[in-house]
Protein backbone atom coordinates (compact mmCIF):
# COMPACT_ATOMS: atom_id res chain seq x y z
CA UNK A 1 0.00 0.00 0.00
CA UNK A 2 1.30 3.74 -1.10
CA UNK A 3 0.44 7.18 0.08
CA UNK A 4 -0.53 8.97 -3.12
CA UNK A 5 -1.38 12.92 -3.55
CA UNK A 6 -4.06 13.64 -6.51
CA UNK A 7 -3.63 17.30 -7.07
CA UNK A 8 -6.26 17.91 -9.80
CA UNK A 9 -8.84 20.88 -9.79
CA UNK A 10 -11.47 19.47 -12.09
CA UNK A 11 -13.97 17.06 -9.44
CA UNK A 12 -15.13 14.20 -11.98
CA UNK A 13 -11.61 13.47 -13.26
CA UNK A 14 -10.20 13.41 -9.33
CA UNK A 15 -12.74 11.10 -8.11
CA UNK A 16 -11.96 8.85 -10.76
CA UNK A 17 -8.05 9.14 -9.95
CA UNK A 18 -8.80 8.58 -6.43
CA UNK A 19 -11.20 5.96 -7.22
CA UNK A 20 -8.61 3.60 -9.24
CA UNK A 21 -6.32 4.14 -7.12
CA UNK A 22 -7.94 3.16 -3.92
CA UNK A 23 -9.26 0.03 -5.89
CA UNK A 24 -5.45 -0.88 -6.63
CA UNK A 25 -4.86 -0.77 -2.37
CA UNK A 26 -3.40 2.96 -2.10
CA UNK A 27 -4.12 5.43 0.62
CA UNK A 28 -5.26 8.75 -1.45
CA UNK A 29 -5.42 12.45 -0.15
CA UNK A 30 -6.79 14.82 -3.09
CA UNK A 31 -5.86 18.03 -3.47
CA UNK A 32 -7.47 20.65 -5.82
CA UNK A 33 -5.21 23.56 -5.36
CA UNK A 34 -1.51 23.82 -6.50
CA UNK A 35 0.13 26.24 -3.29
CA UNK A 36 -1.96 23.92 -1.15
CA UNK A 37 -0.67 20.44 -2.30
CA UNK A 38 3.17 22.68 -2.09
CA UNK A 39 2.33 23.21 1.56
CA UNK A 40 1.16 19.85 2.20
CA UNK A 41 4.69 18.55 0.72
CA UNK A 42 6.44 20.39 3.46
CA UNK A 43 4.56 18.88 5.90
CA UNK A 44 4.97 14.93 5.18
CA UNK A 45 5.84 12.97 2.35
CA UNK A 46 4.09 10.43 -0.42
CA UNK A 47 4.90 7.69 -2.02
CA UNK A 48 3.93 9.70 -5.55
CA UNK A 49 1.48 12.32 -7.11
CA UNK A 50 -0.41 12.77 -9.95
CA UNK A 51 -0.18 16.32 -10.71
CA UNK A 52 -2.60 17.59 -13.27
CA UNK A 53 -0.33 20.73 -15.60
CA UNK A 54 -3.13 23.56 -14.95
CA UNK A 55 -4.32 24.27 -11.67
CA UNK A 56 -5.50 27.45 -9.74
CA UNK A 57 -3.15 29.19 -6.84
CA UNK A 58 0.24 27.30 -8.97
CA UNK A 59 0.32 25.93 -11.99
CA UNK A 60 1.59 22.10 -12.45
CA UNK A 61 4.81 23.46 -13.71
CA UNK A 62 5.66 25.85 -10.98
CA UNK A 63 4.36 23.24 -8.48
CA UNK A 64 6.62 20.39 -9.72
CA UNK A 65 9.67 22.84 -10.10
CA UNK A 66 9.83 24.04 -6.42
CA UNK A 67 9.21 20.85 -5.22
CA UNK A 68 12.14 19.54 -6.76
CA UNK A 69 14.17 22.90 -5.31
CA UNK A 70 13.18 22.19 -1.98
CA UNK A 71 15.00 18.61 -2.95
CA UNK A 72 11.67 16.64 -2.34
CA UNK A 73 12.26 14.27 -4.52
CA UNK A 74 8.91 12.03 -4.45
CA UNK A 75 8.31 10.81 -8.13
CA UNK A 76 5.77 12.72 -10.01
CA UNK A 77 3.11 11.45 -12.89
CA UNK A 78 2.06 14.85 -14.75
CA UNK A 79 -1.60 14.66 -16.51
CA UNK A 80 -2.43 17.16 -18.95
CA UNK A 81 -4.78 17.88 -22.13
CA UNK A 82 -1.37 19.69 -23.99
CA UNK A 83 0.46 17.04 -25.45
CA UNK A 84 2.67 17.89 -27.80
CA UNK A 85 6.14 17.29 -27.12
CA UNK A 86 7.26 20.38 -26.40
CA UNK A 87 4.58 20.51 -23.54
CA UNK A 88 5.70 17.42 -23.17
CA UNK A 89 9.16 18.08 -22.37
CA UNK A 90 8.83 20.80 -20.32
CA UNK A 91 6.61 18.72 -18.06
CA UNK A 92 9.70 16.39 -17.87
CA UNK A 93 12.40 19.38 -17.78
CA UNK A 94 10.68 20.95 -14.90
CA UNK A 95 10.90 17.91 -12.81
CA UNK A 96 8.31 15.55 -13.71
CA UNK A 97 8.90 11.59 -14.31
CA UNK A 98 6.04 10.80 -16.76
CA UNK A 99 3.57 11.93 -18.39
CA UNK A 100 -0.19 11.32 -19.46
CA UNK A 101 -2.21 13.41 -21.67
CA UNK A 102 -6.04 13.63 -21.57
CA UNK A 103 -8.28 12.27 -22.10
CA UNK A 104 -6.51 9.18 -20.27
CA UNK A 105 -7.22 5.44 -19.24
CA UNK A 106 -7.43 5.27 -15.85
CA UNK A 107 -5.71 1.40 -16.08
CA UNK A 108 -2.71 3.29 -17.54
CA UNK A 109 -2.53 5.73 -15.41
CA UNK A 110 -2.95 3.30 -12.43
CA UNK A 111 0.04 1.26 -14.29
CA UNK A 112 2.32 4.38 -14.76
CA UNK A 113 1.77 5.08 -11.08
CA UNK A 114 2.69 1.37 -10.42
CA UNK A 115 6.29 2.04 -12.24
CA UNK A 116 6.82 4.68 -10.38
CA UNK A 117 6.27 3.48 -7.42
CA UNK A 118 8.52 0.04 -8.14
CA UNK A 119 11.26 2.31 -8.90
CA UNK A 120 11.29 3.62 -6.09
CA UNK A 121 11.34 0.02 -3.95
CA UNK A 122 14.37 -1.65 -6.03
CA UNK A 123 17.12 -1.07 -3.55
CA UNK A 124 19.61 -3.74 -4.74
CA UNK A 125 22.90 -4.30 -2.56
CA UNK A 126 21.11 -2.76 0.97
CA UNK A 127 20.66 0.66 -1.11
CA UNK A 128 24.03 1.42 -1.99
CA UNK A 129 25.64 1.19 -5.65
CA UNK A 130 29.15 1.96 -5.62
CA UNK A 131 30.69 2.42 -9.25
CA UNK A 132 34.83 3.24 -8.71
CA UNK A 133 35.34 6.49 -5.92
CA UNK A 134 31.09 6.77 -6.40
CA UNK A 135 29.10 5.96 -3.85
CA UNK A 136 25.26 6.16 -4.16
CA UNK A 137 22.22 5.62 -1.43
CA UNK A 138 19.34 4.59 -3.25
CA UNK A 139 17.15 5.35 0.06
CA UNK A 140 18.53 8.39 1.31
CA UNK A 141 19.19 9.89 -2.28
CA UNK A 142 22.78 11.07 -1.41
CA UNK A 143 25.90 10.76 -3.62
CA UNK A 144 29.89 10.69 -2.31
CA UNK A 145 33.03 11.27 -4.36
CA UNK A 146 35.92 9.93 -2.84
CA UNK A 147 34.33 10.54 0.17
CA UNK A 148 33.07 14.19 -0.65
CA UNK A 149 28.81 14.72 -0.73
CA UNK A 150 27.68 15.82 -3.88
CA UNK A 151 24.66 17.82 -3.56
CA UNK A 152 22.06 16.25 -6.82
CA UNK A 153 18.87 17.28 -8.14
CA UNK A 154 16.32 14.89 -8.60
CA UNK A 155 16.33 14.37 -12.51
CA UNK A 156 20.20 14.21 -12.18
CA UNK A 157 20.31 11.70 -9.04
CA UNK A 158 17.93 9.53 -11.40
CA UNK A 159 20.67 9.84 -14.15
CA UNK A 160 23.91 8.95 -12.23
CA UNK A 161 21.42 5.99 -11.03
CA UNK A 162 20.87 4.69 -14.21
CA UNK A 163 24.13 5.25 -15.34
CA UNK A 164 25.66 3.24 -12.66
CA UNK A 165 23.47 0.40 -12.80
CA UNK A 166 24.64 0.16 -16.45
CA UNK A 167 28.83 1.32 -15.14
CA UNK A 168 31.34 0.44 -18.03
CA UNK A 169 28.19 0.06 -20.73
CA UNK A 170 27.75 2.37 -23.46
CA UNK A 171 23.91 3.43 -23.22
CA UNK A 172 21.82 5.49 -25.86
CA UNK A 173 20.08 8.39 -25.52
CA UNK A 174 17.01 6.86 -26.39
CA UNK A 175 16.99 4.39 -23.62
CA UNK A 176 18.40 7.37 -21.45
CA UNK A 177 15.23 8.73 -21.91
CA UNK A 178 13.00 6.15 -21.87
CA UNK A 179 14.47 4.53 -18.47
CA UNK A 180 15.21 8.21 -16.48
CA UNK A 181 12.32 10.53 -18.10
CA UNK A 182 10.04 7.31 -18.50
CA UNK A 183 8.68 8.25 -21.85
CA UNK A 184 8.92 7.13 -25.09
CA UNK A 185 8.20 9.35 -27.52
CA UNK A 186 11.57 11.16 -29.98
CA UNK A 187 14.26 12.18 -27.11
CA UNK A 188 15.51 15.83 -27.50
CA UNK A 189 19.50 15.08 -27.43
CA UNK A 190 19.63 18.52 -25.93
CA UNK A 191 17.43 18.32 -22.57
CA UNK A 192 20.05 15.22 -21.95
CA UNK A 193 23.32 16.38 -23.40
CA UNK A 194 22.41 19.34 -20.40
CA UNK A 195 21.41 17.29 -17.75
CA UNK A 196 24.23 14.86 -18.51
CA UNK A 197 26.72 18.42 -18.67
CA UNK A 198 25.42 19.61 -15.67
CA UNK A 199 25.93 15.88 -13.47
CA UNK A 200 29.63 15.84 -15.26
CA UNK A 201 30.16 18.61 -13.31
CA UNK A 202 29.27 17.71 -10.25
CA UNK A 203 31.26 14.43 -10.48
CA UNK A 204 34.28 15.69 -11.66
CA UNK A 205 37.63 16.40 -9.56
CA UNK A 206 40.38 18.26 -10.02
CA UNK A 207 43.13 16.19 -11.89
CA UNK A 208 41.59 13.37 -12.82
CA UNK A 209 39.30 12.11 -16.03
CA UNK A 210 35.56 12.58 -15.85
CA UNK A 211 33.80 9.83 -14.94
CA UNK A 212 31.13 10.02 -17.46
CA UNK A 213 32.15 9.42 -21.06
CA UNK A 214 30.71 10.34 -24.25
CA UNK A 215 30.98 7.66 -27.02
CA UNK A 216 29.87 9.49 -30.09
CA UNK A 217 27.75 8.56 -32.38
CA UNK A 218 26.29 6.02 -29.33
CA UNK A 219 25.74 7.69 -25.89
CA UNK A 220 27.14 7.80 -22.22
CA UNK A 221 29.02 5.23 -19.81
CA UNK A 222 29.93 5.47 -16.41
CA UNK A 223 33.81 4.39 -16.02
CA UNK A 224 34.25 1.95 -13.22
CA UNK A 225 37.61 4.31 -12.52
Amino acid sequence: MASILVVEDDPETAARIVTKLEEHGHTVLHLANGREALARNQEERFDAITLDRMLPGMDGLELVARLRAGQITTPVLMISAMGDVDERIAGLRAGGDDYLVKPFSLDEMAMRVEVLLRRQSEYPDGGMLRVGQIEIDLIKHKVWVGGEPVQLLQKEFRLLEFLARHHGKTVNRRLIFEQVWGCFFEPSENLINVHIGKLRRKLERPGQPSPILTVKGEGYRLAAE
